[in-house]
C-alpha cells in the first residue's frame, strides 16, 4: 500500500475543520448583530400612508433588534435615489431598504439606472400591502369600468391624474389602456396627494387611487368606485367589484413593500434580520395599526417575496413595452 502524504491524508480533517469554522463564525455574526443603530431608507416623503406604515414597523423592530431603527426619507427619481444609496451601502445589515412598488417598475421605464433592482439586493420579507382603486369624479356620466371604457373610446377629452411618471397609479391606468385600447390623456403630479386633489376638484376625471385614501371619499359620495385593481374586494369598500370583475382580465395594481438589504450581506445576518422583521410584522400591536391604516401585513418569506418581486418586475416590463412608456 502506497503511503499517502501527510497533507491527504488529514485532507479530510481539515475540510470538516474548515467547514465547522464557516459554520461558528456565521453563528457567532448571527448572534452579535446589531451592534449598533439601523439605517432604513425610505424611498417616499414624511408623512404619507408608507411612511406612516414603515414608522410603525421600525418602532417594533427595533424592539426586537435591541437596537435603535432609524428611518432616513430619501424621496425622489421614482425610489430610485433611496435604492441606489442602499445598493451601494455596505453589506453589513446595517443599511436596509424599505422598498415600495417603485423598484419593480424602474427597471421597465428607466433607460439608465445605477443600480441593479435583481442583482444589488437580497429580499427578506414583504411589510405589507393594499390595492389601487378605479376612481371617477361624481360628475363624469358613468358607472361602471364599461361604462368608463365606452366613454374613452368615443372621445380623447378625458383626463386621468397621477402621483407622477412611473408610480404605480400612472402604470394601473397604462395597464387598463393597453388592456382595453382606451385613449386617455395622462396629467402627472408631484406625489398623491395633489394627484388625488386634482380628482376631487374636476380638474381630473378619472384616476387609480389606492384604497385606504379613496374608500372615505367613496363613501362620502365625492368619488365614485369603478373598480379594485386586486383579485378579491376590498373590506373597506365590498360594493366595488374587482377590476377582473368588471371585464379587464388579469388587472391587478397592488402598492407593496418591504424590506431589501444589499445582495452582499452574509447569510447569517440576511436570517437575522428576516426573524426579526416577521415577529415585528405579525406581533398583534403592528396587525392591528397597519390594518387600521387600510393596508394588510405581510411577512412572508425570502423565497417568496423574491417570487413576488421578478413576477412584479415582468408585468409591468410589460405594460411599459406595450403602452410605450419611459422615461428619460
Amino acid at each position: 500500500m502506497v503511503n499517502q502524504p501527510s497533507r491527504l491524508r488529514h485532507a479530510p480533517r481539515l475540510i470538516i475543520a474548515a467547514l465547522a469554522l464557516v459554520f461558528v463564525s456565521g453563528s457567532v455574526l448571527a448572534q452579535e448583530f446589531p451592534q449598533r443603530s439601523i439605517r432604513m431608507v425610505l424611498p417616499f416623503p414624511a408623512g404619507g400612508g408608507s411612511d406612516l406604515v414603515a414608522r410603525i414597523i421600525a418602532q417594533k423592530y427595533a424592539q426586537q433588534l435591541g437596537q435603535q431603527v432609524v428611518v432616513d426619507n430619501r424621496a425622489g427619481a421614482s425610489g430610485n435615489i433611496a435604492a441606489e444609496i442602499v445598493a451601494k451601502a455596505p453589506g453589513d445589515g446595517y443599511t436596509v431598504f424599505f422598498a415600495n412598488s417603485s423598484i419593480s417598475i424602474s427597471p421597465a421605464i428607466y433607460k439608465k439606472l445605477n443600480y441593479d433592482p435583481v442583482k444589488d439586493f437580497a429580499a427578506v420579507s414583504m411589510a405589507s400591502s393594499y390595492p389601487f382603486v378605479l376612481v371617477a369624479h361624481p360628475a363624469l356620466p358613468v358607472k361602471s369600468v364599461k361604462d368608463l371604457v365606452a366613454l374613452a373610446k368615443g372621445k380623447n377629452s378625458l383626463d386621468y391624474s397621477s402621483a407622477g411618471t412611473g408610480t404605480m397609479s400612472h402604470m394601473a391606468m397604462e395597464m387598463l389602456r393597453v388592456k382595453t385600447g382606451t385613449r386617455i390623456n395622462h396629467l402627472p403630479y408631484k406625489g398623491a396627494a395633489p394627484a388625488t386633489v386634482a380628482l376631487l376638484t374636476g380638474e381630473s376625471q378619472v384616476a387609480f387611487v389606492v384604497m385606504p385614501v379613496a374608500a372615505p371619499h367613496i363613501a362620502n359620495n365625492r368619488l365614485r368606485g369603478l373598480g379594485v385593481a386586486d383579485k378579491a374586494r376590498s373590506a373597506v369598500a365590498p360594493n366595488v367589484p374587482t377590476m377582473i370583475e368588471a371585464g379587464v382580465p388579469d388587472h391587478v395594481a397592488v402598492q407593496w413593500n418591504g424590506l431589501l438589504v444589499p445582495s452582499k450581506t452574509p447569510a447569517p445576518v440576511q436570517d437575522k434580520l428576516y426573524k426579526e422583521w416577521v415577529a415585528a410584522v405579525k406581533s398583534p400591536e403592528v396587525v392591528q395599526r397597519i390594518r387600521a391604516e387600510g393596508a394588510e401585513p405581510s411577512g412572508n418569506t425570502p423565497a417568496e417575496f423574491s417570487a413576488f418581486f421578478r413576477a412584479e418586475a415582468a408585468k409591468w416590463a410589460d405594460v411599459a413595452k406595450k403602452s410605450g412608456t419611459t422615461v428619460d
